[in-house]
């Protein structure tokens, strides 16, 4: 048997392919482990169901746009990257967000928002005593506003511009992470 990331890729390819002609709720598992010449055992063997490898194949996908784009100098290129990656698996993308939902797509842009979020939170609050929790806020607050830009711009059908999204997200977060950390700073010590 392949290894395991190459049997998931495999998987994941065949799925992308399929929803080009059929509603992600419309194909089987039989649909895809045909498509790729993998049993179904091995299907079930990585994956519970069809769902789970949608949701494998955004966070590996997102995974892999953000690689080495998670610092205050790169974080806008990272976005650029989930931009762009969104965009290439367009198709896949709107069949998804069709298919499943909104939520499900907004939860699988939080993980690596928050992840990107999160990497530029930390390596900002070095040599400051901000609280675990309060960091946890500030990276939970701009993701959500990170991703509902995003579900906007998906749900719109992905028509805009998203590198004058990407540039107006820059805009307003200039300084303001590295403002709030100083803020909650100032509150944990009673100022």
């Amino acid at each position: 048997m392949p290894n395991t990331n190459t049997t998931k890729a495999a998987l994941g390819e065949s799925l992308k392919k399929l929803v080009l002609t059929k509603r992600l709720e419309k194909i089987t598992i039989n649909d895809l482990t045909s498509d790729c010449g993998i049993s179904r055992m091995a299907f079930y063997y990585h994956f519970k169901d069809i769902y789970d490898l949608v949701e494998w194949l955004c966070v590996e996908d997102g995974k892999k746009a953000l690689q080495g784009k998670k610092t205050y100098e790169t974080w806008q290129e990272g976005m650029s990257q989930i931009f762009e990656a969104v965009l290439e698996n367009k198709a896949f993308i709107l069949n998804v967000y069709r298919s499943i939902g909104r939520e499900k797509i907004e939860s699988y842009l939080y993980k690596f928002t928050y992840d990107l979020v999160k990497s530029v939170v930390e390596e900002k609050c070095r040599g400051s005593e901000v609280s675990a929790e309060h960091k946890a806020f500030i990276a939970d607050f701009y993701k959500y506003g990170i991703v509902g830009i995003m579900l906007d711009w998906i749900g719109g059908g992905m028509k805009e511009d998203y590198g004058k999204i990407v540039e107006n997200m820059g805009v307003m977060l200039h300084g303001n992470i590295v403002r709030s950390i100083k803020n909650f700073e100032k509150a944990e010590s009673g100022d």
